[in-house]
């Protein structure tokens, strides 16, 4: 299953107005050129921002996601053609050869499952060239940022052309760690629709990354800070022996 702010045709097709500085990315295409990847795997290519970027590039880039809205607005943008879409998971790819796999945003947080955790770093494995790297960002667990996750935190609204006023917020709704659960709700002004998006996220501990990346052969090259938000996430760089 799929969250529906991905999933659901109406609100992937405004994903990217509601959050629309991906200056996060930066950090990843630097890495793609320290790492001198000329193919890379796009974990949870959402929308296709990231994936896009790097084709504009010259990079050759396989995005991968779950949700199929999400591929079809990715595809349709601009440079669509440039990108091999696939809907699914790291898990069910065929086989190839790539430089670089990421998973950006809160991609390896959505995976909360542990048996799906573990096929998608096997599968990303699997995808890697010897000595290709995976490249992945999870927030560390210490700086509770659920805890700012509220109505009063997060509502704004949003005007998007051919569509009028969005007003959306978040709410945190349950926090049993490591998985916290929240819910996105979004109000339509053209037509007063109203849609909601559950998500939970695993928050996991830097040590728990990194025995699990042991077990699934990689290496651990290090564990980098995220430019964007300093001292509150891990950014792991793997190898593929």
């Amino acid at each position: 299953m799929t969250d529906e702010c991905f999933g659901h045709p109406r609100l992937a097709a405004i994903y990217d107005q509601l959050d629309p500085d991906r200056g996060d990315l930066d950090a990843y295409v630097r890495m793609t050129e320290e790492f001198r990847a000329r193919q890379v795997l796009d974990i949870g290519c959402g929308t296709g921002v990231f994936a896009l970027l790097l084709a504009g590039r010259g990079i050759e880039v396989v995005g991968v996601d779950p949700a199929q809205a999400s591929i079809d607005v990715a595809r349709a943008k601009p440079g669509g053609e440039r990108v091999r879409w696939v809907c699914g998971d790291a898990s069910t790819l065929r086989p190839m050869r790539v430089d670089l796999a990421t998973m950006t945003a809160n991609a390896a947080q959505q995976i909360i499952d542990l048996q799906a955790w573990r096929e998608t770093l096997r599968g990303a494995y699997e995808a890697l060239k010897p000595g290709g790297r995976l490249v992945f960002e999870t927030r560390d667990p210490a700086g509770r940022a659920w805890e700012e996750w509220n109505r009063e935190a997060s509502r704004r609204v949003t005007e998007i052309p051919d569509v009028g006023s969005v007003e959306s917020w978040v709410q945190v709704s349950e926090v049993s760690e490591p998985l916290v659960t929240f819910r996105w709700t979004y109000v339509f002004a053209a037509d007063g629709q109203v849609l909601t998006s559950d998500s939970t996220l695993r928050f996991r501990e830097r040590q728990e990354v990194e025995a699990e990346l042991i077990a699934q052969g990689y290496e651990v090259e290090g564990v980098r800070d995220a430019p964007d938000r300093p001292g509150k996430e891990f950014v792991f760089v793997a190898r593929r022996p």
